[in-house]
Order: C-alpha cells, then structure tokens, then sequence
C-alpha cells in the first residue's frame, strides 16, 4: 500500500509533457496503448503516421473539421499540428478527464481551432463511474459537421451497445461525403463479441482490455447505422487491431457510379 502511494505520487509530481523535436508531446506516464509508446520517438512518428493517413485515405483537406472520439492525450491532434495542417476546426472528446485536461492546457490553449471535451459516458476500463452509458451517448456537436471522424483503439474497449449508440451519433455528426476511420480486433469466424478472449494475441486482464468482434458482425452494425466498409486493412494496428475506414452507402454509391 505505502509503495503504491509513493509511486501515486511521483508521478503527481514528474513533469506532464516533453517536447520532442519542437512538438509539446504528454509525459511517458499519461499515455495510453502498448510500452512502445513511451518511447517519445516512436510517440511522435506515430502522431505523424496517423496525421498523414487522414490525408492519404480519408481525404482531409485544409481547413477540413476533424472530430476525434476517444483523443487521449491528444496523439492525433500532435499529429496535424506537427504537420502544418490548417483546419478550420478539430474536436477532441474523451471519456478519461485527465487526458482531456492535458490536451485543453497544452494544445488548446495555443490553437484555438483545436478544443476537447470530456463527455462522462461509462466504461468500466477508463471512466467506471460515468453518468451516462455508452448506448445513450449524446454528442454535444452539430449535425453534418465533420469531414472525418476517428476512432482509434475506442470500439476495442466497448460492447455492442456502445459500439451501436456511437455509430449512430456519427452517422448525424458526420458531414456528407465525409469519411468515418476506426481500428478494432475483428475476426472471420469467431462468435460475435468475446471480451478479453483467451489465447488471443496476449494475455488480456482487467474490463473491456480487448472486445473482439466477427467481422461480419461488426459489419451489420455499420450497416444499421448506414455505413459499408471502403477499406479493410487487417492485423496492422496496435496490439493486432485492425484498420477499418468506412463511408456511408449513398457516398459510397455515388463514388463508384462516378
């Protein structure tokens, strides 16, 4: 107990941030995903990978509007600013207050096109005590508003029913011809959802560590909200998730009758 309150309060005490190579990057204890990350290199051309995919493949343009479900401390956010990117607006959100925190004191302060938001919906792995379940999300954002929604490493810590109440408030946020990107672990020929599977990948503990999904499953959910998959890269993500990028099935018509 003694060695768990000084370790509490070390890390109250260490600096928040470090900066890398001229960009402001969270302190190696407040970031989220596998050890790699600690590494403030790989922390960084990870924010530049993933800034540069939303170019290349989900069509984002200057003075585009990004909305981030599940920001963290602000990997994606680093990412664009890193590049140059001019955005007319980015949203970052997040269940974890601390991290939203962070992301407002030490990016939104400095780019007031770049703001973040907790939303206090439950989860049992990074907000147990929220007031509203992940079925009953309600996003405080325009209808038909952003060009590109992201998600990474969010639906692999949720059940269907929030897997559900988040794709129907992006099917409203989202903006037309815009572009939906999410990572998760799905499988062919696995039962619909299994949480923390055993002998998949690594050795899973605590809630929600890893929901797994059958792809044709996870499929059908897309469906009902009125998403198809534009591009299925598989097993290449953190930890083994998948990447999915998605478009509604009108834009998706439209872009292949075209």
């Amino acid at each position: 107990m003694l060695n768990r309150m000084l370790h509490r309060v070390r890390l109250w005490l260490a600096p928040d941030h470090v900066t890398r190579e001229g960009a402001v990057l969270p302190a190696a204890h407040l970031r989220f995903c596998g050890p790699e990350f600690k590494d403030d290199g790989y922390f960084l051309a990870s924010a530049r990978a993933e800034a540069e995919r939303l170019v290349a493949r989900c069509g984002l343009e200057a003075g585009g509007r990004v909305l981030d479900i599940g920001c963290g401390p602000g990997r994606l956010a680093i990412g664009l600013l890193d590049r140059g990117m001019e955005l007319e607006e980015f949203r970052g959100i997040d269940a974890h207050r601390p991290s939203i925190a962070w992301c407002s004191r030490h990016l939104g302060r400095r780019h007031p096109a770049y703001r973040f938001e907790h939303v206090d919906v439950r989860n049992p792995r990074y907000n147990p005590a929220g007031a509203a379940a992940d079925g009953a999300v309600r996003l405080p954002l325009a209808d038909a508003r952003y060009d590109v929604v992201y998600l990474y490493s969010v639906f692999s810590h949720m059940l269907p029913q929030g897997v559900r109440g988040y794709l129907a408030e992006i099917g409203r946020v989202l903006a037309p011809g815009g572009a939906l990107f999410f990572t998760g672990f799905m499988e062919e020929g696995v039962p619909e959802v299994s949480e923390n599977p055993e002998g998949y990948r690594q050795n899973w503990s605590g809630p929600l560590h890893c929901v797994r999904y059958d792809r044709a499953f996870l499929e059908r959910m897309l469906a009902e909200s009125g998403f198809t998959i534009a591009r299925f890269d598989y097993g290449q993500e953190t930890d083994g998730q998948s990447a999915v990028y998605a478009r509604r099935r009108e834009d998706a018509a439209a872009s292949a009758a075209g």
